[in-house]
């Protein structure tokens, strides 16, 4: 979603956004619900018309209901980060934005820049993003609170091959998690948050 605010194809902005260049954490604003949806897929490949394909293949797809993110960015390179920041000032994009397929179509809100701060990991504290399992020292399992992990791309090629994926924690109903991790940031807001 960045690399499309930006401009960047898909063939490229994957360069622009490596671990070494861009730190990400992402903050689960709405509890995650999910429903299933049969769509029918067809091959548009094979027939210059549409309309006289007969064949079509019934795939069910699991699709999130009422997504909301909030992405921190932050990036080693001012000039992206400039571009990054006056596009979404002015609520701009050069591509548009999805959640997946195409047909899937996202929008967003910016909120504005905040400095952070690194705290070193010597307690438990208020974790309001997913948590990099590789980063997670000890966590405080809360009464109420749904925890689950899942395993992300965290690195790709520009060919888009993963090479490296990871393992994330975050609470089901986009409650903060109690933990002590390696590489805290504390933002001016007072949100505690991890970089992927």
């Amino acid at each position: 979603m960045i690399g499309a605010i930006e401009g960047f194809g898909k063939d490229e902005y994957l360069q622009y956004f490596s671990k070494e260049k861009a730190s990400i954490a992402v903050k689960i604003i709405y509890p995650i619900k999910k429903t299933r949806i049969a769509e029918n897929l067809i091959d548009t490949k094979i027939a210059p018309l549409m309309s006289r394909i007969k064949t079509r293949t019934q795939i069910r797809f699991e699709v999130l209901k009422d997504a909301k993110y909030r992405v921190y960015v932050s990036h080693s390179s001012e000039e992206v980060y400039n571009k990054l920041y006056s596009m979404l000032k002015e609520h701009k994009s050069v591509y548009t934005l999805c959640l997946g397929l195409s047909e899937h179509i996202a929008n967003y809100e910016f909120i504005g820049e905040m400095e952070a701060v690194c705290e070193l990991s010597d307690s438990e504290r208020e974790v309001h993003s997913v948590i990099p399992e590789k980063e997670l020292i000890k966590i405080s399992f809360e009464e109420g609170k749904e925890y689950f992990s899942e395993t992300v791309p965290i690195e790709m090629l520009p060919n888009r091959e993963v090479t490296e994926y990871g393992k994330i924690l975050f609470e089901k109903n986009a409650k903060c998690i109690l933990a002590n991790v390696s590489n805290l940031w504390r933002l001016e807001n007072g949100e505690g948050i991890v970089f992927m």
